[in-house]
This record gives C-alpha cells, structure tokens and sequence, in this order.
C-alpha cells in the first residue's frame, strides 16, 4: 500500500493503473466497520482502491468539533492496508486550501435543508472536498454510505448536474449490535450517553414521523435538532440529535433500496 500526501504523488502513482475500474472511497479517518464495507465493496469491485484520509476543516462550523474529531493515522492506515487499499491520498489542509483559495461548490437546495439548517456552509465544504478529490483521483466509482443520506444527496446532484464521469455506490448503513449507526463520533460517548443515543435509531426504526418524534420527546438527556422526512432517492426518515457534546445523525430507508 502506498500512502501519497500531495496531488502530484497521487496522480503519479496512479497514471500506470487507469486500464482498469478505480474505487474512492473518501473518509475523515477514525476507521470503523461502516468504513471498512466501503472498502471491501470497492476491493471486490475495482482493480485499484483508493482510500483518501482527510479531516475537512470546510465542512466543519464549530472549531471544537473539529479539534475533538477523532484522529489515530497509524490505526486507519493499517486498518486500510487490512483491507486491501492500493493507494492512501492522505494530504495536509495546506494541499487541499492552499494559500489564496477562493473556489467553492454549492449544492443550493439539497444543501440548506435539515444538516444544511443546523450547519451552515457544511455542504459547501463537503461537495467542495469531494469534487476536488475526484478531479485528483478521478475514479470509476465512489463508495458512500447511507448513514449520511443527506450527504449522497448533495453528491448525487452534483454529479448528475456537473456532468461527472463516476459511478456513485451507496452501501447501507451498519449498526452496532444494540443499534446505534457507527460512527469516528461514537468514540466521544460516555457509556451512559451511549445508552441514551440509542433513543434515536429506535425512533427512526418505527418509520413513522409522529410516532419517531413522540418516542425522542419522551427520551431523557436528548436534545433533538430535528425528525423529518426526506424525498431523497431513496426517501428517508432521518434524525439528529445532541447527547452531551456529541451530535449523532441517522436515518431509514422507507421504501425502495439504495443506489
């Protein structure tokens, strides 16, 4: 496995493999099995996998989150290497912003709903980030999950809008045993906060807005951002919630199967 830093490496070490199907899949890090189900699909699907390794400062409204998410290189990348990644593009914020960047992308109304609301400029980070790593890598296909439905949304619309040669492939959500969608944030979770969590993908698990929102009134320790349901493809039951410092996000599928 080779791990690249700047864009130059990158495109470098990918000039020699392009006769064959090339998989991204992109992560902040903290490396967990929803991850590591990106990977193996993209293994099992492509010739050449390319994991990129960046915690996106634009995607990120409060400085303390950013500080406090999760970090351990070491683990991810041999976590990665275990998976059977070919290239990590793992570069510095100064390689993704450098000095005088001006250049931002928008998904306008996908993008202010929901997260949009209660995150302002997180989407604009987030579709930025990802069509800067497409046009580095330029893959065949590009692995997301379906935990962050809104997320796929954005992408989804600023491929088909931009006209951009990749396949999107949306895996479904994994969960820990008692429920709760994993996430690098589970980590910053008390036990007891974890057991509160759990009111929220119980919640969701109804697929029922009035009874979702009547079950999280009556969760203790719970501050709920929002319950709503999503026309995206496919539509969603999705949720936010605030247990001590951590924000957690989750959704259901309500009908059809993911794309």
């Amino acid at each position: 496995m080779k791990v690249a830093r700047t864009i130059a490496e990158t495109r470098s070490a990918l000039e020699d493999v392009r006769d064959g199907p090339i998989g991204l899949v992109p992560t902040m890090g903290g490396l967990h099995e929803g991850h590591l189900s990106l990977l193996r699909a993209a293994r099992e699907e492509c010739d050449t996998v390319v994991m990129s390794l960046f915690v996106n400062p634009a995607q990120f409204g409060d400085e303390h989150d950013l500080a406090s998410y999760p970090r351990d290189e070491e683990r991810d990348l041999a976590l990665a290497r275990d998976a059977g990644v070919d290239l990590v593009f793992a570069p510095s914020t100064e390689e993704m912003y450098p000095a005088g960047f001006q250049t931002w992308v928008e998904v306008t109304e996908v993008g202010s709903r929901l997260e949009g609301a209660f995150r302002p400029g997180h989407f604009r980070g987030v579709a930025t980030v990802v069509l800067k790593l497409f046009s580095v890598v330029r893959p065949d296909r590009a692995y997301f999950g379906q935990k962050d439905a809104q997320q796929v949304a954005v992408i989804r619309q600023m491929i088909r809008d931009l006209a951009l040669d990749v396949d999107l492939r949306v895996l479904p959500t994994v969960r820990d045993g008692d429920g709760l969608a994993l996430s690098s944030r589970n980590a910053l979770l008390t036990t007891e906060e974890r057991k509160r969590a759990l009111a929220l993908p119980r919640a969701l698990a109804t697929k029922d807005l009035t009874a979702a929102r009547a079950l999280l009134a009556r969760s203790n320790g719970l501050d709920v951002d929002y319950v709503e349901v999503a026309e995206f493809d496919p539509p969603v039951l999705a949720g936010a919630v605030r247990v001590g410092s951590v924000r957690l996000i989750d959704n259901v599928v309500l009908e059809g199967d993911s794309k």
